[in-house]
């Protein structure tokens, strides 16, 4: 079987969390035998090569109608529905006041048309400029032969939001367990808080440091700054006490030594589908704060402690919380058991073997 993955033209430049999942979710498919090619959506794509296509992110649907009308393939999409919540509702600065007027979908659209003007996109299709972003989204829920969410929590938000004539499978977010080696002789560091992810403000970065500002915890923050948000990063700089680092993005084992010690991983996004860090950072037993919007209790239970992204003190509580108790280790044990890429490509083999049968 030959799959061609098709993403987003800045998949690699401004690299996610869905960066990772269509790379590690790719390496485990080709090490279960298919062949599979990452390719962006401007690319010219040979469509009599692939036996099918998968698409990524469903906010982006105009390539995804593009290519699957062309191709005339199976096809599948990873829909990775994750919005901005209540960002905008609450953040009302600059070009915050023009989007919180707008639906979501209204939003993404004008997004897109931007992205092309100031040239960091491509041109959307005819098609998409003239039907629009929900019409494009719903089209290829209901045409696409599975769509695959990371949760059935995110399936009930897109039958909610959209339609409900999807044909699906729930395909896990995942991480790979070899790659984070818990040390339990390794002591803890009780005031140590880190928060790994983007410096973005969906991920909310600004209002953690303004949560833990000029208190007895070491705030760590490991991310790069996103490439379209350079003033977010300088007001979180500028914002940030004596006990607030700053990382950047570091090697894989100086990330892990991090998680080894830390004993608290904040993620107080405006929204997650799962959080990858969170999931990293907890079999590495880190206790989690993680935000209350989106996907985030479908993964993590009542082992986790849950902010509001709004509030300063409801995050500031979540972390004194988070650094009392003792690491409960079956969510450990939960994650490795069934949240893994390798768990993931099985399930996305799944839902490619019933497209083409």
């Amino acid at each position: 079987m030959k799959v061609a993955f098709i993403t987003r033209l800045n998949l690699y430049t401004i690299a996610g969390g869905d960066t990772v999942q269509i790379e590690q979710t790719a390496r485990r498919l080709m090490d279960m035998g298919v062949e599979v090619d990452i390719l962006r959506s401007i690319d010219v794509i040979p469509y009599e090569k692939y036996d099918l296509l998968h698409f990524f992110g469903i906010p982006r649907p105009g390539d995804m109608v593009y290519h699957s009308k062309l191709a005339k393939k199976p096809f599948v999409v990873s829909t990775i529905y994750c919005t901005y919540g209540d960002y905008y509702k609450y953040n009302r600065k600059g070009i915050g006041a023009f989007f919180a007027g707008l639906s979501a979908d209204s939003m993404e659209y004008f997004k897109t048309i931007a992205r092309w003007i100031v040239g960091k996109d491509h041109r959307p299709s005819a098609n998409y400029l003239l039907i629009g972003q929900r019409k494009s989204v719903i089209k290829v829920l209901e045409t696409a032969n599975f769509v695959l969410p990371n949760s059935q929590s995110e399936l009930e938000r897109l039958k909610e939001d959209y339609t409900p004539n999807v044909k699906h499978l729930v395909v896990t977010n995942g991480i790979n367990p070899e790659k984070f080696p818990f040390d339990p002789t390794i002591k803890k560091d009780e005031n140590l808080v880190i928060c790994v992810g983007r410096i973005e403000n969906r991920k909310n970065q600004l209002n953690l440091i303004k949560a833990l500002n000029n208190t007895q915890y070491k705030l760590v923050l490991i991310g790069e700054p996103s490439a379209n948000q350079l003033d977010y990063y300088k007001e979180c700089r500028a914002a940030a006490a004596a006990n607030v680092t700053f990382l950047n993005r570091i090697p894989h084992n100086e990330l892990v030594k991090y998680y080894q010690l830390a004993k608290v991983h904040v993620l107080a996004s405006w929204f997650e589908t799962t959080g990858l860090s969170s999931l990293e950072a907890a079999i590495m037993r880190c206790n989690l704060v993680i935000t209350e919007k989106g996907d985030t209790r479908e993964y993590f239970g009542d082992d986790a402690f849950y902010c509001d992204p709004e509030s300063a003190d409801s995050i500031r509580d979540a972390v004194e919380q988070a650094v009392k108790v003792v690491f409960n280790e079956s969510l450990a044990e939960k994650i490795i058991a069934s949240h893994t890429w390798r768990k993931a490509a099985e399930q996305t083999l799944e839902a490619y073997n019933l497209s083409i049968a």
